[in-house]
């Protein structure tokens, strides 16, 4: 038996439309016959996914999913932008990933006409970026970012230490969150923060940015950056009026505003990328389970073994249908900000359960780089981490239930 026996699940009725399924199938093929194999070698070396890779998923139009048809985009939702990143992380979550940096990201400019073409670059793949939001002490909180920029006649001049910018050398630009100026009394601890576009050219950092990667155990396929700022220009003309590569960002609500309905997306994004890679676990578990004899039987045969593969199927389907149920209220516009929290919450934590179960089923095979499953536990353990912690999605979810407790 191969991966090609297995059947993964389809669609849910209440969500499957022909358009849905065939987007599916098509990712399901690319991942399985394109990236798997680039996963396989690159993985192990801690590799950066090759750029013919990235070429590949831009002639899909799979870095254009939400931008709108009149940019060149797909026009589609986040559903279907989560549909085919869940089928990417199933072979390597880097992949499905990637297709975050695209989504007309790094387009929010002031100019219309120059945010245009910036959309219409990132619907084709020729605009992929990286985010720099999280510093050495502020990365759940946000609004404790320190990087200052100052304006300085027509440009900006950004001061400060950023760390987990992912993608950074290899990108088209980096979106920079600073502080333009202390907040007043009575305002929010996020009040005078805003995005600054950093253009750069691929494979270098521009003066007053230098970087070091950050050795991770897990999620390769790009590198992860700790930026140094210092002195780093920007025009005025590169200050941003959001995040994430909303169409509709309001350039009065101010940066840091739009930055919650990114991060909604960002984490029903991330539980459909958590899933894919438990699915992984699950569909090669299936296969092992049936290749592997031991007492004159193949393990599958023993009921224990069974009985565990069943709970693990049972959870990632569970996961699965709730992001396609958040993926949907974002979609139909509604805020959905403690079901983001939940989603990604209950998928994340799934799926280092399943896959650490996976690990135990493969038996002493499983903790060797001969297989695939050490590879998805890996990854499995960052998805709880970004985009919020576990811990963050647990406050989210609680602040909304309960009043706050006395300090």
């Amino acid at each position: 038996m191969t991966i090609r026996d297995v059947q993964p699940p389809e669609l849910l009725s209440p969500w499957r439309t022909p358009e849905r399924a065939a987007l599916q199938k098509a990712a399901r093929d690319f991942a399985r016959d394109v990236v798997l194999p680039v996963a396989d070698e690159l993985d192990p070396q801690k590799a950066e996914m090759p750029r013919e890779l990235i070429e590949q998923l831009a002639e899909q139009g799979w870095f254009g999913i939400t931008v709108s048809a009149d940019h060149g985009g797909l026009g589609l939702g986040v559903f279907e932008y989560c549909l085919v990143s869940e089928e990417l992380a199933r072979s390597w979550l880097s992949v499905g990933s990637i297709l975050a940096r695209g989504q007309g990201l790094g387009t929010q400019v002031l100019d219309d006409d120059r945010r245009a073409g910036l959309l219409r670059r990132s619907a084709a793949g020729d605009w992929i970026g990286s985010i720099a939001l999280s510093e050495p002490t502020a990365g759940s909180d946000l609004a404790g970012v320190e990087t200052q920029a100052v304006r300085d006649g027509d440009d900006w001049v950004l001061t400060g230490h950023k760390r987990w910018a992912g993608n950074a050398l290899a990108a088209d630009f980096v979106e920079v969150l600073a502080r333009v100026r202390e907040p007043e009394e009575g305002e929010s601890r996020s009040a005078g923060l805003e995005p600054f576009l950093v253009v750069k050219e691929r494979g270098t950092f521009p003066d007053g940015m230098s970087g070091t990667p950050i050795d991770k155990i897990g999620y390769h396929g790009f590198l992860t950056w700790d930026l140094q700022l210092d002195g780093l220009r920007v025009p005025d003309s590169d200050r941003l009026t959001g995040l994430y590569g909303d169409e509709g960002a309001d350039a009065d609500a101010g940066g840091f505003a739009s930055v919650q309905r990114g991060l909604n997306i960002a984490r029903v994004h991330t539980a459909a990328r958590a899933v894919g890679v438990a699915r992984a676990a699950v569909e090669d578990c299936t296969l092992y389970l049936q290749e592997r004899e031991q007492f004159g039987h193949p393990i599958s045969d023993f009921q224990a073994l069974r009985f565990a593969l069943a709970d693990m199927a049972a959870e990632v389907a569970q996961a699965r249908a709730f992001w396609q149920q958040v993926a949907h209220l974002l979609d139909e516009g509604e805020p959905a900000e403690q079901e983001s929290a939940a989603v990604k919450l209950l998928a994340t934590e799934m799926a280092v359960k399943v896959t650490n179960q996976a690990m135990q089923l493969h038996g002493g095979n499983g903790y060797t780089t001969e297989r695939r499953v050490e590879r998805y536990w890996r990854d499995a353990r960052l998805t709880t981490i970004f985009e919020g912690t576990s811990e963050i999605q647990r406050r989210i979810i609680s602040d909304r239930m309960l009043p706050r407790g006395r300090s």
